[in-house]
C-alpha cells in the first residue's frame, strides 16, 4: 500500500499536464530587471554623460556589445504566470552623451505593483 501511495505521489508531482483544480504548485512572483520610477525618468536630460545616467538609473539590464551606444532598462513582474507589469526604457548615446530616449509608452508608478494574494 505504501508503494502505491509513493508511486502515485511521484507521478502527480512529476506530471505537469495532469491538472487537479484544488491542487496546484506554488508559483513564485518573479520581478526581473530595473524598476525605473517616474522621478528617475524626470531626472534624465539629454546631454548627460554615461556616468551621470548610471548614477540616476543604475546599471542597465542589457548592454549589448554590438550596440555599445544603446542601454536598455527593462522591468517585468510576473504573478501566477501572467505579466502584471512591464516597462522598457531605451537610451541612446552619441559621443558618450545621452542623445535620445525611447520610453516604451507605459505609465511608470513611483513604486512597483504589489502582488494580490
Amino acid at each position: 500500500m505504501r508503494i502505491k501511495i509513493v508511486l502515485l505521489s511521484v507521478l502527480l508531482a512529476s506530471c505537469d499536464s495532469f491538472y487537479i483544480p484544488f491542487i496546484s504548485p506554488y508559483k513564485l512572483d518573479v520581478r526581473q530587471g530595473n524598476f525605473v520610477t517616474k522621478e528617475m525618468r524626470e531626472q534624465l536630460k539629454l546631454g548627460m554623460s554615461k556616468v551621470q545616467v548610471r548614477f540616476v538609473l543604475g546599471t542597465p539590464l542589457i548592454k549589448d556589445i554590438f550596440h555599445a551606444n544603446r542601454w536598455d532598462y527593462v522591468y517585468r513582474f510576473v504573478h501566477n504566470d501572467k505579466i502584471v507589469e512591464q516597462q522598457k526604457l531605451t537610451l541612446y548615446f552619441e559621443n558618450e552623451n545621452l542623445a535620445r530616449i525611447e520610453d516604451g509608452g507605459q505609465p511608470a508608478g513611483s513604486v512597483p505593483v504589489k502582488a494580490e494574494p
